[in-house]
């Protein structure tokens, strides 16, 4: 796979609906994985909270599978004692809301995009879509995923952030990767769908790729989990939720054009049906119903 180098991992809230509010409320960080990782994942990610009152979160989804350890209850109590899982998270079609109460500790893996087939090769990715799925589901096998022992345990119960990290580490590195030139090919192509704003169609992407529209959907099925229509449009609308955020509201008729919407209805339809409100609304200030 091409090495994919970096210093450090990205600093942006693309995805999170109202940023502000979650950061005020939890402590979030990401770190980078171990260096032959990298090419697969995009960084580990680590929250930790208390708080006084529950508060729902509401995430659009990357294209991008992630495995997910997460603990609530107190976290000086003993392993067993709280609400421990491990889990598979596929891509989330929609928007996704998830309520933080009391306290708790949550340890994600985000994989690149095409970036978690070689560690799970036995299934199409698209198998995963859409689905939250124990560990053990995807990764046969894996031992001691119990509250008290195994990763869980390993990943959940340390206070210091490298030490969280040490064991993701070990933990991927334990299970694969598996070399799989498809998977690589479809990294390099959703980056490309991510940082290249004249790719707008899947058929243009597919004439980049040398393959055929039909040979490119079968590619991103198996190794991505989505098709790359999907892909192009959900970028498209981090890209919007993102410049909602700004101090100063974007041009909307603009941002519709250079996002390459037909027109800004297009833009306004896509944005109110994936966060739930229009994004005139949004950028006055972020709330989903």
């Amino acid at each position: 796979m091409r090495t994919m180098s970096a210093s450090a991992p990205r600093r942006d809230t693309r995805g999170i609906v109202d940023p502000a509010g979650l950061l005020s409320r939890v402590r979030f960080r990401r770190h980078l994985p171990a260096p032959e990782l990298r090419p697969y994942l995009e960084h580990y990610w680590l929250i930790d909270w208390e708080l006084p009152q529950p508060y729902a979160s509401h995430v659009v989804p990357h294209p991008s599978v992630n495995v997910v350890f997460q603990r609530y209850g107190p976290l000086d109590a003993p392993a067993d004692a709280g609400s421990t899982t491990a889990e598979v998270a596929g891509i989330g079609p929609g928007l996704f809301t998830h309520e933080l109460a009391e306290t708790g500790r949550v340890c994600g893996v985000q994989f690149r995009p095409g970036g978690f087939r070689p560690f799970a090769p036995a299934w199409p990715v698209s198998a995963w879509t859409g689905r939250r799925v124990p560990l053990t589901e995807a990764f046969p096998g894996t031992p001691g995923t119990d509250a008290a022992t195994g990763a869980p345990a390993a990943v959940l119960s340390p206070d210091e952030d490298h030490a969280r990290v040490a064991a993701l580490d070990a933990f991927l590195l334990a299970h694969g990767p598996t070399p799989d030139p498809a998977a690589d090919h479809a990294v390099e192509l959703v980056e490309l769908a991510r940082s290249d704003r004249t790719i707008r169609r899947a058929s243009q992407l597919a004439a980049v790729s040398g393959l055929s529209t039909r040979s490119l959907q079968r590619l991103f099925a198996s190794r991505v989990g989505v098709g790359p229509k999907w892909v192009i449009l959900r970028y498209r609308i981090h890209e919007a939720l993102e410049r909602a955020e700004n101090a100063v509201p974007p041009d909307w008729a603009a941002l519709a054009a250079e996002l390459g919407y037909t027109d800004q209805a297009h833009l306004v339809r896509d944005f109110t049906a994936t966060i739930g409100v229009p994004p005139t609304a949004y950028a006055r200030g972020p709330s989903v119903p």
